[in-house]
């Protein structure tokens, strides 16, 4: 099985300003590797190796425009015992066609269509194994953010799951098509 995800790979204008973010408060969070930061587009989940193929090649036909993003602020996800600490990208109408164009084709391929609501972000650390509070690090970095950059392609990757947490593989990049 080969877990997979669509993505936007960050420009390192938006990278660089992410960083600043990613200090070492609060205790026992895992900060995510600088060349693992993305903006999640689409989750797939574990499928086989021909429904794999199936959507790297229906990928590679998906025709749209560049998106010209920028970070917003920050926000936590907190369940209790497992969290993430991420950054707002915006605005989030540059990315809901994308996302709903992806869901379609994936649907289409006979995957189930997205229940959760759309909410474009990159996550800089999670955790697990107790509660932490971070409302101290949301606080600092509340005003967090970067001048607007366009993105040149999306990817998609295949997770690993492992002790030190998840690594990620790019599996096919699309090109957006020039917004000139």
């Amino acid at each position: 099985m080969h877990r997979l995800f669509v993505a936007l790979p960050l420009p390192p204008a938006l990278v660089d300003a992410l960083l600043d973010a990613m200090d070492g408060d609060p205790e026992g969070l895992r900060w995510v590797p600088e060349e693992q930061l993305h903006c999640t587009l689409r989750f797939i989940g574990p499928v086989e190796r021909p429904l794999a193929n199936e959507i790297a090649d229906a990928l590679a036909g998906c025709v749209v425009p560049s998106p010209t993003i920028a970070v917003d602020g920050v926000g936590i996800f907190d369940h209790r015992r497992h969290g993430a600490l991420w950054a707002r990208i915006v605005p989030k109408a540059a990315l809901q066609p994308l996302h709903a164009k992806l869901d379609r084709m994936l649907v289409r391929l006979g995957l189930e269509p997205e229940r959760r609501a759309f909410l474009p972000h990159v996550t800089l650390a999670r955790w697990s194994g107790g509660a932490i509070d971070a409302r101290g690090w949301a606080a600092r970095h509340a005003g967090l953010t970067c001048a607007p950059v366009t993105v040149d392609r999306f990817t998609l990757f295949e997770s690993r799951l492992g002790r030190h947490g998840p690594s990620y593989e790019a599996i096919r990049e699309i090109r957006f098509v020039s917004a000139s």
